[in-house]
């Protein structure tokens, strides 16, 4: 039994913010009330000052195993997400090999059985991440995929895209969209703006991603599928998005830290840490981005978690790989830059961290109520701390250095403590 004392509990299905009290039993929330004094051996956690909310969830993520285990794995993967606060996360498919067959997923699947947290697996849209033939996505869902997506490559046929989009509203699963059209990219990860023309760098253009959000819009509502556009980084993508929902697309939409956060001139101070596709772009659409979560267009803050060595971040620009971590960051980027400045009230924030994302994939998970998941994040809102290390195998991240607000006490999964500052 765990008790949590005094906490300022935020639970944003319900819209409860109050100060009580939660009794956490054989890994379920038992009780919620106002005091709670009960006798028997019992951990006491407390939260006087904290907030209790629903463990964080991340439906964009990148554990690198198999096939880059240097990089990440699952279980440091899993141990970086405890700290940032997640309790659930969902991997991404382009592994190698890519998560395109049942024995890469029942792999990942099976080790993922001894993570402290809960590891959930995208399966690919296509063979190979090709682009070209669909994959069985009826046996993958039977084998334990919970949605399907080729994330960091585009599917440039439509035929393609509108058939697989079918196949996951048939199928009531979720299929996620890496927007950019590799015709209108000169280099990948830098914005075809100011800097990268400084730079002489031929970037990629914001139509890479508009054009093809336009097209999938129009194909979410010609199939009815629930559609998540992952990682948008453009002003008119959101006007896009906006539009699709008034006229009844089933869409959702990502928004990572560093597109709220960062411009392309971060790149001149960041260099390839501030590299990522689709790229930071200018002041405008990180003003979009932070208006789309403001109205909801943008309804879920992923951190597109894509973790590389050092050795591969230092190369020119050019040849070094695009991707940051982002797990060990992100709440703390939300509240600093969001809530402390007045874009989002911090349930705002939490809803597009916990109640949003389990919503996308229809998971148990994402809210406190009696009965529920004890997965739960305990924060201090105002603790201040300097960016500096990570428990990730690697620590790409542009915001070392950094002092942010909001610091991650305690992380519980199914009524375990598996982080604890």
């Amino acid at each position: 039994m765990i008790l949590i004392k005094n906490g300022r509990v935020i639970d944003p299905e319900s819209g409860r913010d109050e100060i009580t009290d939660i009794l956490i039993d054989e890994g379920k929330i038992a009780r919620i009330e106002k005091s709670i004094d009960i006798s028997g051996e019992k951990a006491v956690i407390d939260a006087g000052g904290y907030v209790v909310s629903p463990g964080l969830i991340d439906v964009h993520v990148h554990f690198r195993d198999p096939g880059f285990e240097y990089k990440e794995d699952i279980h440091s993967g899993s141990m970086a997400a405890a700290k940032g606060g997640f309790t659930t996360v969902v991997c991404m498919a382009n592994t190698k090999p890519a998560v395109d067959n049942e024995d890469t997923l029942k792999y990942i699947l099976k080790k993922s059985e001894n993570s402290p947290i809960n590891v959930l697996q995208t399966a690919a849209v296509t063979v190979g991440l090709q682009g070209k033939d669909i994959v069985n996505m009826a046996e993958l869902k039977i084998a334990g995929a919970v949605g399907f997506t080729d994330d960091g490559i585009p599917l440039i046929n439509a035929e393609t895209a509108l058939n697989a989009m079918e196949t996951a509203k048939a199928l009531n699963v979720p299929i996620s969209f890496h927007e950019e059209d590799p015709s209108l990219i000169g280099n990948p990860g830098i914005n075809n703006g100011v800097v990268a023309s400084d730079m002489k760098i031929k970037g990629a253009s914001s139509a890479a991603e508009d054009s093809m959000i336009a097209r999938d819009c129009i194909l979410a509502l010609e199939s009815g599928a629930r559609v998540n556009f992952q990682h948008v980084s453009s002003a008119r993508a959101v006007d896009l998005i906006r539009y699709a929902k008034i006229k009844g697309a089933d869409v959702f939409a990502e928004a990572s830290p560093h597109h709220f956060t960062l411009t392309e001139n971060d790149v001149l101070k960041y260099g390839t840490n501030a590299k990522m596709n689709p790229p930071l772009r200018t002041e405008a659409d990180r003003a979009g981005i932070i208006e789309g979560l403001k109205d909801g267009t943008i309804n879920i803050i992923a951190t597109d978690h894509a973790p590389h060595s050092s050795e591969e971040k230092d190369r020119e620009f050019t040849k070094a790989p695009s991707g940051i971590i982002g797990l060990e960051t992100a709440l703390a980027l939300g509240i600093t830059v969001l809530v402390e400045k007045g874009h989002l009230t911090l349930p705002e924030l939490l809803e597009k961290m916990t109640i949003n994302p389990a919503r996308l994939y229809d998971l148990d998970s994402g809210r406190i109520k009696e009965g529920a998941p004890a997965d739960l994040l305990i924060f201090n809102t105002d603790e201040k701390y300097i960016v500096d290390k990570f428990i990730s195998k690697s620590s790409n991240s542009p915001f070392i250095g950094w002092e942010l607000k909001g610091k991650v006490k305690y992380t519980i999964c199914r009524g375990r403590i598996v982080y604890n500052d």
